[in-house]
């Protein structure tokens, strides 16, 4: 990837409504030249797609979670969190814990069913999120 698809690739990250034209002032490039750059990176998959983000706890979502859990049941847990509302993201991993977990939810109780539910696959591990002084970092 040259420089200039880069800075469009990052300028996007951070501003996925950006007009066309402004996204060329910013890259030095007329509107059509970065029109035809974005269409390739959608084209080869570099840019999959746009979406709004959402602020969970606005939305009476304040509890944020991380879950790993040690399982021998892969597939049937994969299933369980793509059917749960709670599961947001689902992280397969190496070494000791099979899956990593991220859970948004609006009560403690409600994480607590969650974990409960999660031994029936096999053995959670669970850690509140306090903050996250790090998101969305552009690549």
């Amino acid at each position: 990837m040259d420089q200039v698809n880069s800075e469009i690739v990052g300028i996007l990250q951070m501003d996925g409504r950006i007009s066309m034209t402004e996204l060329g002032k910013k890259v030095n490039l007329s509107t059509p030249a970065v029109v035809e750059r974005v269409r390739k990176l959608e084209e080869q998959g570099i840019i999959e797609g746009y979406k709004a983000q959402i602020n969970p706890a606005k939305m009476g979502k304040g509890v944020k979670a991380f879950v790993l859990v040690e399982t021998h049941r892969c597939k049937a847990f994969r299933e369980f969190c793509k059917e749960n509302p709670l599961v947001i993201e689902c992280h397969r991993l190496t070494g000791q814990y099979s899956y990593l977990v991220k859970i948004v939810t609006d009560t403690n109780e409600s994480l607590e069913g969650f974990i409960d539910e999660t031994m029936d696959f096999g053995k959670p591990y669970t850690m509140m999120n306090l903050s996250s002084p790090v998101t969305d970092k552009v690549y």
